[in-house]
């Protein structure tokens, strides 16, 4: 019964078989039946192809076929795979096995040669898309808010309150100097190996000391003036560390960057270019090695290192101070630059001033109680973000101690983390996704041998994962089931989330209550409405909250289109407003002016008079039943995606996770999966673990999962092998790049089939 009406599979298979002039099928070995897609039936024609046919004569022929069947019987095929002579399941007669092959089919066990889906002919009972209502003008938004009892989703995180000795302080170069005259013997960075041993550490004073001689170094050998930007393209390390300190002494601005990699130097290399041009760096500081390997052969052929600015190795540093130490006057000038790329592929700077610095720090210190005492375990890339904070500037503000671990070394020894976190009985530590997932999948099976070699995780209190995107739940309580038997609670891992405006927003700090996890409706979040459901039911969505928000942080949700503030039952773009928020993007090249509101928006009604930054993420808060450490009621933000990502479909709003979680569903070989639109078309790339065979049989799974779970039809399903989808550093998938490489056919795919 398709489509209300009738039809013979036995006349459909004479259809197909009389197509002329080709005697294509193998020994005419054909079945067709029926599968139900959204509430319909659906046709399938599944054919052995002659083992001499070549992939255009299965083309002309399928479409031969498609026409036929149309004409004659007025019906539409869902899908028309090939298969190999000789391979379809046999009844003991000899003839074909129906059940068996729709088993298969349905299971994705077929593996087609050829396959053929036109779900945009067949599939007419989608829901009518969405038309676009006229605006509604503020003074409605306020009434109607007022007259449903809806409070404006706003929300903010405590006072900053008192000050301590050290926030007497305007700037952080003072902080160190301070420390290092009152307590010199104080350690405050200790690095570790792959091995787990402490391969370097820094007290208070040989911080100072080592700063110092950077800044000597700045100043006669790099003739350089103050507010000169310097590039530090360091490991992930204790150089990297005195290089930072040592600009700050000498007056210059510096931008950490992350080093090329030895074994990939002609991708690696380029970006580091890219940031020190545009940066407009005075002069680029490194090691010996990296020195090296910026003047080796096969580095001079990707980037010429003769036209950049002077190197200077830090690695034999001069003996002497500098004359004096400079003395920064004015507190919203430039302390350093935070260069990242995001997740669409944008390489931006965001400028940091002294005073969006001290507040920073200062917010973190309050959130996760930090003082001299405490130990942080920080597996975290040094470069840009949180990340950056947590590992250079927090230990010298606050004055705990930071155990730092390159997630590199994660690579050779996946324990290396949770081992050092247990053996040095660390309360609170720092990781990214990434590393998340290298523990989840690296240890999986080694839980038993860890106990026996002593791992107890039983006294951290805070394990954060430090992201810039929506939390995912899924690897959270993975992880945190995995550990639980060596002593890890479920309830100390969270998530924290900052982005390019204010690098972090929210942090679950020590005394807030619990992460609170809600469940939506996924169709309403489509028309930017957010309904609460019952766990379990149907097109529920599990969302958890991110972390608090910090000390000193405004929030509001504001309508991306209109600049007007939402009521909490809406989704909409989430603004900040902090002292740590950046005072906007670093250009050489006078395009500030394009982002300029992303740093100082104002409501179109309401208040009127703040100034807040836009995030660029969509989001939405909810007042739980909780109370903070005020004793308050709780507000918990809850981050849906970012607004550049979201995809506009059949006028709903659509987020790149939730149908990729659907992709990754379908069928057992795929490991990963990402989704854009290109023109008005749904793409979808999966990665295939699993024999080339299979990959034919995803086509079908992929594009019968997104049509039942988000009544989308899939244009374009790319099957390629693992690895393809392009990562960044703190483990999001970068979907502009991937879609890049596609438009310029770079994929290399096992398979790209072109739904009709």
């Amino acid at each position: 019964m398709v489509s209300g009406r009738r039809h013979n599979a036995d006349d459909i298979v004479a259809t197909a078989l009389a197509v002329e002039p080709m005697k294509f099928v193998y020994r005419g070995r054909i079945a067709v039946f029926s599968v139900t897609v959204l509430r319909d039936e659906r046709n399938v024609v599944v054919a052995e192809q002659r083992p001499d046919s070549t992939e255009e004569d299965s083309f002309q022929w399928m479409s031969r076929v498609l026409q036929a069947i149309d004409s004659i019987h007025g019906v539409g095929v869902f899908c028309l795979a090939l298969v190999p002579a000789n391979t379809l399941p046999k009844t003991p007669l000899g003839g074909i096995h129906l059940s068996e092959i729709k088993q298969l089919y349905l299971e994705g066990g077929l593996h087609p040669c050829n396959v053929l889906m036109c779900p945009h002919t067949c599939v007419t009972n989608l829901p009518k898309p969405r038309q676009k209502q006229p605006e509604i003008g503020p003074a409605s938004v306020m009434v109607g808010n007022l007259v449903s009892g809806k409070r404006i989703a706003q929300a903010s995180g405590r006072d900053l309150g008192q000050t301590d000795d050290n926030d007497q302080f305007l700037f952080l170069s003072e902080v160190l100097q301070w420390r290092a005259q009152t307590t010199p013997d104080h350690v405050l960075y200790t690095l570790l190996s792959s091995r787990g041993a402490v391969s370097s550490s820094l007290t208070c004073l040989q911080l100072h000391k080592r700063a110092e001689r950077v800044a000597a170094l700045l100043m006669e050998r790099g003739g350089l003036q103050e507010g000169d930007h310097v590039a530090l393209v360091y490991p992930p390390g204790i150089d990297l560390i005195a290089a930072f300190y040592g600009c700050l002494y000498a007056g210059c601005v510096p931008i950490t960057v992350r080093p090329p990699h030895p074994q990939n130097i002609s991708t690696t290399l380029p970006t580091v270019k890219m940031i020190v041009e545009v940066s407009r760096s005075a002069c680029v500081m490194t090691t010996a090695v990296i020195c090296k390997l910026l003047r080796s052969k096969e580095a001079m052929a990707t980037v010429d290192i003769r036209n950049w600015p002077p190197v200077l190795d830090t690695d034999d540093l001069p003996k002497k101070k500098p004359p004096a130490l400079y003395k920064p006057n004015n507190p919203d000038g430039l302390a350093y630059l935070d260069f990242s790329v995001s997740t669409t592929g944008m390489l931006a700077g965001v400028q940091m001033s002294h005073n969006a610095v001290g507040a920073f720090c200062r917010s973190v210190k309050l959130q996760c109680e930090l003082y001299p005492s405490r130990e942080v375990a920080i597996c975290l890339d040094p470069y840009c973000g949180l990340g950056f904070v947590l590992w250079c500037l927090c230990s010298v503000y606050s004055g705990h101690q930071s155990i730092l671990i390159p997630p590199v070394e994660l690579e050779s020894n996946p324990a290396l983390w949770l081992l050092a976190v247990s053996q040095l009985r660390v309360r609170d530590t720092f990781c990214s996704y990434s590393v998340m997932e290298l523990c989840t999948k690296g240890l999986g099976l080694q839980t038993e041998a860890l106990k026996a070699r002593g791992l107890d995780l039983s006294r951290v209190r805070a394990c954060v994962v430090v992201a810039e995107e929506r939390p995912r739940m899924s690897l959270t309580h993975s992880f945190s089931k995995l550990f639980k038997d060596l002593g890890l609670h479920p309830r100390s891992v969270s998530t924290a989330f900052g982005c390019r405006v204010n690098l972090a927003i929210c942090l679950q700090g020590t005394s807030g209550p619990d992460p609170t996890t809600v469940y939506v409706d996924m169709r309403a979040l489509r028309h930017d409405r957010v309904r609460l459901v019952e766990r379990g039911s149907p097109h529920s969505l599990p969302l958890v909250e991110s972390g608090k928000i910090l000390p000193g942080v405004r929030i509001i949700i504001a309508n991306p289109e209109t600049k007007g503030p939402l009521g909490d039952s809406h989704l909409g773009e989430i603004w900040v407003h902090s002292a740590h928020n950046g005072s906007g993007y670093y250009s050489g090249y006078g395009e500030e002016v394009l982002q300029s509101d992303h740093f100082n928006s104002r409501l179109s009604f309401g208040d009127t008079q703040t100034v807040w930054a836009r995030t660029g993420y969509l989001g939405f808060l909810r007042r739980t039943e909780l109370t903070d450490a005020n004793g308050e009621r709780h507000d918990a933000l809850f981050v849906v995606g970012a607004l550049e990502e979201a995809m506009e479909l059949r006028g709903m709003r659509y987020h790149p996770i939730d149908i990729e979680t659907s992709v990754i569903r379908a069928h057992k070989s795929i490991v990963e999966c990402a989704v854009f639109p290109w023109t008005n078309l749904l793409v979808v790339v999966v990665e295939l673990e699993g024999s080339e065979q299979e990959a034919l049989d995803l086509v079908p799974m992929v594009t019968k999962a997104v049509l039942e779970e988000h009544y989308l039809i899939v244009g374009v399903v790319v099957v390629t092998d693992v690895g393809v989808i392009p990562i960044n550093s703190r483990g999001e998938k970068q979907r502009m790049h991937l879609r890049d490489g596609f438009l310029q056919d770079q994929l290399d795919p096992i398979y790209v089939a072109y739904n009709m």
